[in-house]
Parts: C-alpha cells; structure tokens; sequence
C-alpha cells in the first residue's frame, strides 16, 4: 500500500522528518518497506530557463537541421543545433542548458551535453512538450508566450510542481483500518500522542451540504443482512472533464492513473477516507429507482472491462427499477451505467456491505478491485456518510454539480461497537512487563476505544466498530502493546529451557511423528471399520455373532479399505490419492494373531495440475520415496528384497534383521476391479510394532554439526542389465571406511554406445571426515576400495 506523505499531512500536522515518520510506522505495526521520492514532473524542470531564439539559420551540413543562437538571461547566447522543423528566429522557447536531465516515460534520463553535431557546437537543446513531460506532444519545440515567459527565468517557476515522498507500507491483512491516509495518519496520531510528540490531528466529520431543487429518486435495500447500511445521492449539472493539477499529482503519487474528475474524486476519497465510493449516471437507471439485492442466476452482466460475466445469484448487486443489473455491489461496475464524458447528472452511492458476500463475488468472478479489497474485509460503517458529503463537496467544487434534495439513507440496525473486558493481570502476564494502568487507559483513548467501566483488576471497554479485527480481550492487549513499543520491552538476557529427552520406548510417539510427516508431505488420514466382509476365509477371523454378513470377518489387511475409500473419492472428481491409515489387522493360523501398520496408498497425479508444474503421474517410485523418508527416522539399515504377494502386480519388501519390515507394491488390476477403479494404485504397509522395536534398540544422540566440508566424488559403472541398483548400494555400504557418509543414484544410461546386455549407474558418494579436512590420498584410498570390491562382485567397468 502506498501512502503519500503530503497527502498524509492533510490529516496530521507535524514538523517531524519523513524518515522518522517511517521508523514511527514502522513500530507500531504499519511496517515501512520502503520511502520513493515522487515528482509530478519527473525532474521537476531542473536546468530548464526560458530562452529567446535570436538566430536561426540552415546547418551547413545537414538538410533537417539549424543553427541556433539562443539568449538564456545575464546576456549569456548559447549555440545550439536544433532539429525542430518549428524553430524560428524571435521565438521565446524552454532550453535545457549543459548538464539538464531529460527523462523518459520509463523513468530513464540522458544528461545534456556540449557536442558537435554534424561539425557544428551545440550548447543546449531547445524543448518540446514530451521532452519535459508536459504531454505527449513531439510536433516540435514549444512555442511560448513571450509576454508570459520571460527570458532568463527558470521555467519551473511557471509551473505548480509537486514534490512527495511515498511510504511503501506491508500491510497485513487485518487490518482494514489502516488502509487509507486517514487511518494510517489516526493510527500515528496514536502513537505520537501517548509518546509525548507533537501532532495536530481532527478526527473527519460530515460536511454541511447545501441542495438545490429536488429529485425523483427512490432506494429500496431488498436485505439488511447484505447491505446493513446505504447512502444514495442526486448530483445534477455535472461536467465531466480532467481532474485539476493537485488531484492528479494525489493519485499519482500513489500509483493511480487520473480517469476524470469523477471516478478521481472517488479513487481520492477511497484512499484518503478509506470508504470505497461508486458512481452511476444517473439518467441510465430504469424508473429512477436504485435497489440493491440480488438477480437470479444465470443472468449476465457486462461490467466495466468490457467482459460478459454469468452472475451466480449470490452476489450483491446495485440493480435499477427494472431489476437490470448496473454494479456487482463493493467489486465492480456496469458498462451500461457508468460515468462518461456525456453524464449530466450522476448518482453518487456509498454503502457498507456483507464482507463475506463482497468476499465470495469476488473470488468467484477473479476480481480484485480496490473497493473489493477494502469491504471485504469489513471497512468503517460510521464513515459512510462523512466520506460521501467530502465527496459531493468536491464534485462542487470541481465539476460545478449541483446537489438535488436530500440524500437517500437506508440504515435500519445500527452496526454496534464491541463489548470487551480486559485484565491487568492478563496484560501483565502477556507482555512480561508492567504497565501503569493509567497508561494503559491513555492508550486506549488514542485508540478511540473508550472505557465504559473500571472492575476489579480491569476495564470494561467499547472498540469502534471500524477495528473490525479488534474483538477479543487478546486483540486489545496486542494493540496496546503496539502503541506502547514492542521497543520498550525488555528482552531477557538469558534464556533457559530444559531439553526434552526423547522416549525410543513410546510407540504413539512413533505414530504420531510419522503422521505429522505424511500430513506435511500432503496426505489425509482416514479410519475404517475393522469389521468387514472377505472373499478368502483362509486365516480369517470370524465373529461369532456378526451384525450382518457384510460385518462378519475382522480385516486381513488394510487395503481393502483405502480401496474403498480412493473410489468414494474418484467418484466424485478427486482422482489424486495421498491416504494413510494407522490400524490394526487380524489372522488365524496357529493361534490368533493380531499387528498393527501403517498403510499408505497413493493414486493419481503426484502434484494438483497447475500451470507451473508439468502433468506426471504418482507411481511406485514416489511412493517408495515416501517410505525411505519414514524409515530415515528409524536410523536402521534395511535391505531391498522381491516379494510375491497376489495383492500386487510388482512388489518389493525392506527386510531388517531377516524379518520383513516393509512391502510396497503396485495394486494388482483384479483389485482395482473387483472396486470399480480404472486408475493405478500404489500401496505400502509398514509392521508397526516390529518398527518400534528396532527403533528402540537404537540409542539416539544429538551431536554438532560438522565443521568441515562434504567432499563428493562420482563414478561412472558400466555393469550388467541384471544388476540393480541395490546390490551396488549394498556393496558400497559394506566399505570399511569411516569417511563414507551417503551414496546415491544420479543417473542411469542404457542407450547406444554400450555394449550388448549392459547399462551404466552414475553414482555419487560422500566423503567426510568430522576431525579434520580430507587430504586427497585418504579420498582416493576410499575410492579406490570401492571401485575395486564393485570390479569383484560384479565385474562392473569404469566409464570415461
């Protein structure tokens, strides 16, 4: 957000320095990003002095140029080549002597210079309007009114130049106060006036307003609940033309392009009071009558920008008494009924709408206006009637209109304050520091939240309904602590705490950082019913007196159920499975048997499509990855084994002390079928109990970082197609050396230019040594085992 500090000075009188004023901001949450200097022209005519063309005369050696000599004031004549076809002898004209920059639209400036030109001096260049960012006119140089203009002087003496210095605020979201000069300069006044600075600050207030003759309009609100409060005028006689000087410099200091003098007094009053405003040309409003409700659905609408919108019957909308849309209320206007330069009589509204509502339209139609910005987020509804009288005013003074009758209001339930109570004790607690409760009430009056009643250790208090983000007795201690100085409080010296010792012996706890780990990497817990029906009875547990036949077996495994659960989900258009499961399953061998696993399946797309990431399909390896980042908690050495498993169509099993760990695999489509899914799945199930186990036979320490450096190395092996990846990771583990810390697959090759039956597996490894720094004859000790145990076990080939 910007905020322009002339502009801000309109509200608040102080002799203290724009930098300060920014560090101020700053403090009390309005963060400063950055102080722009702005200037209505830029280069504010700098180096420009009125001159009088005395000569002017063909160049001898050029056919589209002359030669100049140009009187600047103090008797001082300058040669200067000009191309202007206009140029004459006599003319009074703007010149920008030696060392003047002329700037660009975009800001880019070139510096006049002494030159010869085609073997001619030139001391100076002679101007057009574009050249000094007058306009946009380059049909030759400016031609002045020599009574008007006197030579010598400085040019921008004749111009009203404005000078500004632009605060580029991060506002958060909340707050919707703030989002305008007046409230950034009530929000400072706050702040200056608890802290013994100086500032003259006048909360605003309704204009008086005089009106001539009457009007035939009408209003009807068709719910309150939408539009709890608006406010219609009649201005007649208007005279729709360009803003004046110091209106346009306003908006454009802050980034805003000057339309007319209409829709400027509207942006003006929309970021200088913070209440959005609309204005429609009141001679296209069906009946003479504005109502503001809703439309069915279905009905289109074009709006300003030229774009045909399906409106979807939620939303607000400004209609006339024909019941036609003219505005998507708080978001965006008609084509049909806005300002043009043909409008004799507009009506002016202001208006405080559902946030919620404004929010929805919005987003569902990809809007985001400044006015939408503002009420969705809840603006002050106590300044809707201040902000339309400046606004009228204005369109007085500076389109000649005329107001008709009396203004339209609809406000049957007036917007309440909130309630609050708050504790000393509980300021106290929170700030860690004690403040005077008689400060504390100074605060809260700079804060216009006003004390209705003292209580025992606390204040009842009333928040202006325009601190919409203010409703909590949290809410009221953070915003005196803004206002009191995060600065004034002191931060401890020494700060203690007590490690918490990690329990290897606590399986929840186990469960509980794996699920926080799937959650984070984008998965959904789900639960299911133990109790289910089963094709195979063989090692199925059956209860005695099942409910129904479909609830007579405790489950087998946990598979069946995600099934069920990504069907439900495909079914209604959500094909990207990210599922785990957290259950037990039961089996009847010898005895009874009952374990508990995680189970993970995944299906789909590995990333939601957008236009950034390329479509890609999850699959094994995906899934596989997610397992290595739960086993990489267990700190454990597992090993990669096949598995034959009718559930899959490919499988493989993590084996950790002989006994299997893991199993991942593909769903076999037999299934998929038997659950109606036409999408491949990929599923994952982890003995719980045997995990705990190895868990907690691993003794976890903490330990530094290390103050050296990783060293890597990288080797190319040419091996045979019926080697995996995993033996040669296998082999590598097995290395006797210390300073081996990771091994990892960075490319795999098996096109041409090999040898018949082999492919290539580019590995990397990692080398440190946590007391020292490497030397290069230890790395290649290390490398050299490595190459030489992968030339025994598999009769791999280094690649050049």
């Amino acid at each position: 957000m910007k905020i322009s500090n002339n502009w801000l000075k309109d509200f608040i009188k102080t002799e203290i320095k724009t930098e300060r004023i920014g560090e101020f901001l700053t403090d009390i949450g309005l963060e400063v990003e950055g102080i722009e200097k702005f200037e209505s022209i830029k280069g504010s005519l700098e180096g420009i002095v009125v001159g009088k063309v005395l000569t002017c005369e063909k160049h001898p050696n050029a056919d589209k140029l002359k030669k100049t000599t140009v009187e600047v004031g103090n008797g001082k004549t300058l040669h200067i080549v000009c191309g202007a076809p206009n140029v004459e002898a006599g003319q009074t004209v703007p010149v920008a002597i030696v060392g003047t920059k002329i700037y660009d639209k975009a800001g880019n400036f070139f510096e006049i210079k002494e030159a010869k030109i085609r073997g001619e001096v030139s001391q100076g260049m002679i101007c057009a309007e574009d050249e000094l960012g007058l306009s946009d006119d380059h049909g030759g140089i400016m031609v002045l009114d020599e009574e008007k203009f006197e030579t010598g002087k400085k040019f921008a003496d004749y111009y009203e130049l404005t000078n500004d210095e632009v605060f580029e605020i991060g506002l958060t979201p909340n707050r919707t106060d703030a989002m305008s000069h007046y409230g950034v300069a009530r929000d400072l006044n706050a702040y200056l006036s608890t802290n013994q600075q100086k500032a003259g600050f006048e909360k605003v207030s309704s204009v008086a307003l005089s009106s001539e003759g009457t009007h035939d309009f009408t209003l009807e609100v068709e719910g309150a609940e939408l539009c709890p409060r608006y406010i219609g005028a009649v201005i007649q006689e208007v005279k729709v033309t360009a803003s004046p000087d110091w209106l346009k410099a306003r908006l454009k200091a802050i980034g805003l392009s000057p339309i007319n003098n209409i829709v400027d007094i509207t942006n003006y009053i929309l970021h200088g009071y913070g209440q959005p405003l609309h204005a429609f040309d009141a001679d296209k409003i069906a009946d003479r009558k504005v109502k503001v409700g809703t439309v069915a659905e279905g009905t289109k609408f074009t709006t300003l920008d030229g774009v045909e919108r399906i409106l979807n019957g939620s939303e607000i909308i400004i209609k006339d008494g024909k019941d036609s849309p003219m505005c998507i209320a708080g978001v965006f206007g008609g084509a049909e009924s806005g300002v043009s330069s043909e409008t004799k009589t507009i009506f002016l509204e202001s208006a405080y709408f559902n946030p919620v509502a404004i929010r929805k339209a919005a987003k569902f139609h990809g809007l985001n206006t400044d006015a939408s910005f503002r009420f969705e987020r809840g603006v002050d509804p106590n300044i809707t009637r201040t902000a339309i009288t400046h606004a009228i005013k204005l369109i007085q003074d500076l389109a000649g209109g005329k107001l008709a009758g009396e203004l339209l209001e609809e406000y049957p339930k007036k917007i309440e304050d909130s309630y609050v109570i708050i504790r000393f004790s509980k300021i106290e607690q929170i700030l860690g520091t004690k403040i005077h409760r008689e400060k504390v009430k100074e605060i809260l009056k700079a804060l216009d939240i006003q004390v209705l009643n003292e209580i025992q250790n606390g204040l009842e208090i009333s928040v202006p309904a325009y601190r919409a983000d203010v409703t909590r007795e949290i809410d009221v201690i953070e915003e005196i602590l803004r206002i009191y100085g995060y600065n004034k409080i002191d931060a401890p010296q020494k700060i203690s705490f007590t490690p918490v010792k990690l329990s290897a012996q606590d399986q929840d706890e186990l469960e509980n950082n794996w699920a926080r780990t799937l959650q984070g990497l984008g998965f959904n817990e789900v639960m299911n019913n133990s109790l289910t029906s089963v094709k195979d009875e063989t090692d199925a547990v059956k209860l005695l007196n099942p409910l129904s036949n479909d609830l007579a077996f405790m489950r087998k495994s946990l598979l069946e159920g995600l099934l069920q659960n990504a069907i439900y989900n495909i079914n209604r258009k959500n094909q990207d499975i990210k599922f785990f499961e957290f259950g037990k399953i039961y089996h009847k061998k010898e005895k009874y048997e009952e374990r508990k696993q995680l189970a993970i399946l995944v299906s789909g797309r590995e990333v939601a499509e957008n236009w950034l990431q390329p479509k890609s399909a999850t699959g094994f390896y995906n899934l596989k990855a997610y397992v290595k980042v739960l086993l990489e908690k267990l700190a454990i050495d597992c090993k990669e084994t096949p598995l034959s498993d009718e559930r899959f169509s490919d499988a493989l099993a993590y084996e950790a002390d002989g006994k299997v760990l893991v199993r991942i695999g593909k769903v076999a489509p037999q299934m998929l079928r038997d659950f109606d899914i036409d999408q491949e799945c990929f599923y994952a199930e982890i003995e719980l109990e045997y995990a705990q186990k190895l868990r907690s036979q691993n003794e976890l320490k903490f330990r530094d970082i290390p103050k050296f450096n990783k060293i890597r190395r990288d080797l190319a092996l040419l091996i045979d197609k019926n080697i995996n990846y995993q033996d040669l990771y296998q082999a590598a583990r097995k290395n006797k050396s210390p300073y081996l810390k990771g091994i990892s697959l960075f490319d795999v090759y098996e096109g041409k230019n090999l040898p018949e039956g082999k492919k290539s597996y580019a590995m990397s490894f990692e080398l440190l040594n946590e007391e020292k720094t490497l030397e290069e004859k230890e790395i290649t000790a290390v490398m050299d085992s490595l190459v030489k145990s992968f030339q025994k076990e598999f009769s791999a080939e280094l690649r050049g």
